[in-house]
């Protein structure tokens, strides 16, 4: 104990002069069982100490007539209580913490646009704090979610690394990721957005599976994420979080806060990250894992206003230069090319978000985002540079009418400008081949009535209408209802809605950019439609020995008419884009427990089976690089007398169908088992400082290293093909295959070992 408080005197520089009054007491939980090795300690005196293995401590030599003394131990709810020591010489205190498992019951706003307590929202959403993605420490909210039940992040390229989020086995561009609530991540940004968002600046992640059309609109179809970042006026006032892997590796999140004036708070968060190392351990002469060089600034302002109505304002700019290919490939020489084959990609970013409540007596809420994306890329020889400029405004009134109806009104407007270098907007007709960028106005209105039957019953009706300039009229229904019982133990919840999302393939499907393939529209995209339907469950359960079970089940179904999908097989050598003549679904059910014991040990295990298929003239088909069975798991464990903590996560996937070219290529037609395995352990300091580390793909899986087909001849210089465009079997190419990086699942990185150190000044 001597030592630790030796290593807190050194790191405060605190001095300690001679004092007087002494504060003693004892740790327990709210059962009354003695908490052992509590952190005690009053941060402005410098003061701290261990508790002993009943619960008991004890501070002396304190001077100050009132001070804040602040307790925390793992696995539980940190406590900071006020100490008048101004009459008594020794003062005894009884401290009672809360495990953070048993008794968090979060406030959410994803599913209603309003703050409301997690039980009491009739659609169901899931919450992830920022201690659950501490637990397997990753350098982007991408990575970070591989965690999440029902929930996988989707590499779409073996050589640039580049991604989206899948969510109960639709792809990305059917997800809507949200900032502070605010659409940001979207068109150009959803294979290349996901990263550079400060870790240490998020507050919690929220999720909603199923069709969000009738609040957020177009793209929010298989569901949303939602990454609400601290509230500056209660953020720490300087956080830091630097972790290096033994890949090469080095990602560092830095936060700061600041009060201006009184009544002005600012956050500002820094994340850089870079890898610069060129790595082939499968030897097919290709990065194994893309070099990134990635720089992102976050700035968010909140102001106190009369009434406490809202203002917050923010911004983000991110800037990322990603390259993965050959492994002797040169920028200056070698950048948009034909002799080295490489995927270089510049990204320049800027967002702003914010909301300001009105001034008036009922509560509306003005919101508004606009960004800017800048992309130069190339993929081999072919160049795709684009630009994209979004601009969206909301405003919502939010009243209760005759005492049971919670009314929602809004009205939103999306102005979206994009232009490129690709036949998208190259001009049609008479203006065949002068540039014609896409502008597109979406205005939109929508009504909630959250209507209260009873005490254990809530209907929730939505409807809302969009009008794009491009396809017309849109409108998408919405129908939630939640039953609980008496005791809030067993909750019972139903949504039918439905969704609808206009699709621009190149902003959203890499391998259309690869040039590996030809890009051909058989017709005219439509905008894809869907209806979607979801039963949850939630059950609490409270043992006598202090365990909490928190278990969750859903079965869910998704219909669409429209769906757009590529098709990959028709001809090896093209990917062919069309609204299908016939239906795609996604089925299936999710499991998810949450079990949290009395000493702080937490366990997460969730089960998710789907069967995600189209089917077209009576004919079925899986849908490619889906999984049918695929499970997470995280186990905490404290070691409350070393002040550590354990985490052991990983996920597990069953086999998905792959991508082939042709009847002779002899690579497997489906992915085998494959798992993600991560240790990693915890040392908490008592000023709150932890040094971690541990090792990640514990099992060292790695997919085939053929994924990349024919790397050694990525511009298909010796590739015959016949009058259709087939590429002809030869002895020089038996298979009949050519340059595809298409064929992936999972990434090439393997087994590594990382540390890190974190710290937070409240």
């Amino acid at each position: 104990m001597r030592l630790y408080f030796l290593l807190l005197q050194l790191f405060l520089a605190g001095t300690m002069f001679a004092q007087s009054a002494s504060i003693t007491g004892q740790i327990t939980d709210d059962d009354g069982t003695p908490i052992p090795f509590a952190s005690v300690g009053i941060p402005a005196a410098g003061v701290g100490t261990l508790a002993e293995e009943d619960g008991s401590f004890r501070l002396e030599n304190l001077s100050a007539s009132r001070v804040k003394l602040t307790v925390s131990a793992l696995g539980f709810a940190p406590l900071t209580k006020s100490v008048d020591l101004s009459e008594e010489a020794t003062v005894t205190v009884e401290i009672v913490l809360f495990a953070t498992g048993a008794t968090m019951d979060e406030i959410v706003v994803t599913g209603t646009m309003k703050a409301v307590s997690r039980t009491n929202s009739p659609v169901p959403v899931e919450v992830y704090t920022a201690d659950f993605f501490r637990a397997n420490p990753t350098p982007s909210v991408f990575e970070s979610l591989q965690n999440v039940n029902g929930v996988r992040p989707q590499l779409n390229c073996a050589v640039c690394n580049t991604g989206d989020i899948h969510i109960n086995g639709l792809e990305g561009p059917y997800t809507m990721v949200l900032i502070d609530g605010m659409p940001i991540v979207s068109g150009l940004s959803t294979v290349y957005g996901l990263t550079g968002i400060p870790q240490s600046l998020i507050a919690r992640v929220e999720v909603v599976k199923g069709p969000a059309s009738t609040l957020y609109g177009s793209e929010a179809v298989g569901g949303l994420i939602n990454v609400i970042t601290k509230d500056p006026g209660s953020a720490p006032v300087f956080s830091a979080d630097v972790m290096a892997s033994g890949w090469g590796e080095l990602n560092t999140d830095l936060g700061f806060k600041a009060t201006v004036g009184g009544k002005a708070h600012a956050l500002v968060g820094v994340n850089y990250f870079r890898y610069q190392n060129r790595i082939d351990k499968n030897s097919d002469g290709f990065t194994d894992l893309t070099l990134q060089d990635r720089i992102s600034v976050f700035n968010k302002w909140s102001f106190d206003r009369a009434e406490n109505r809202v203002f917050t304002i923010a911004g983000r700019y991110v800037y990322e230069d990603r390259f993965g290919g050959e492994m002797d490939w040169d920028r200056e020489e070698h950048r948009g090319g034909d002799q080295v084959y490489g995927e270089s990609i510049f990204t320049n970013r800027w967002e702003t978000f914010g909301t300001y409540q009105l001034p008036v007596k009922d509560r509306v809420m003005f919101q508004f985002s606009a960004n800017g994306h800048d992309q130069n890329s190339v993929y081999g020889e072919t160049i795709y540079n684009a630009k994209q400029y979004v601009a969206f405004g909301q405003l919502t009134w939010n009243k209760v009418l005759f005492e049971n109806h919670d009314i929602l009104l809004g009205a939103s407007y999306r102005y979206t400008w994009y232009d490129d270098n690709t036949p998208v907007t190259a001009g049609f007709g008479d203006d065949m081949g002068t540039n014609q960028p896409s502008l597109v106005h979406l205005p939109g209105v929508f009504i909630q009535d959250e209507i209260r039957l009873g005490r254990r019953d809530v209907l929730l009706l939505g409807l809302r209408y969009d009008y794009n300039s491009l396809h017309g009229s849109i409108l998408t229904p919405r129908l939630n209802y939640k039953w609980n019982s008496e005791s809030m133990k067993d909750i019972v919840r139903i949504s039918i809605g439905n969704g609808y999302r206009v699709a621009n393939v190149f902003t959203e499907d890499h391998a259309a950019l690869s040039g590996a393939r030809e890009v051909i529209f058989e017709d005219e995209l439509l905008p894809e439609t869907s209806w979607n339907a979801n039963l949850n469950y939630t059950k609490k359960v409270f043992s006598r020995g202090g365990t909490v079970v928190n278990l969750d089940g859903s079965v869910f179904y998704t219909f669409f008419n429209n769906r757009i999908l590529p098709d990959y097989e028709t001809n090896p050598n093209a990917i062919i884009y069309a609204n299908l003549d016939g239906s795609a679904v996604s089925r299936g059910f999710s499991l998810s427990s949450n079990v949290s014991f009395r000493k702080g040990t937490n366990l997460n295990l969730g089960l998710t089976v789907q069967d995600v298929y189209t089917e077209e003239e009576g004919i079925r088909e899986r849908q490619l690089l889906t999984e049918t069975v695929s499970g997470v798991w995280r186990l905490s464990v404290p070691l409350l007398r070393y002040q550590m903590k354990f985490d052991y996560t990983g996920n597990v996937y069953g086999p998905m169908d792959l991508p082939l070219l042709g009847a002779l290529d002899e690579r497997s037609a489906q992915s085998p088992w494959f798992s993600t395995q991560n240790l990693q352990l915890t040392k908490t300091f008592l000023n709150g400082m932890e040094i971690y580390g541990g090792v990640k793909n514990l099992l060292n899986y790695t997919p085939p290293a053929n994924s990349i087909a024919r790397s050694f001849d990525p511009f298909d210089r010796d590739v015959s093909f016949g009058g259709d465009g087939q590429a002809l079997a030869t002895p020089g190419n038996p298979q009949a295959l050519t340059f595809d990086p298409a064929y992936v699942y999972t990434s090439n990185q393997g087994r590594r070992f990382f540390i890190g150190w974190r710290w937070a000044l409240k």
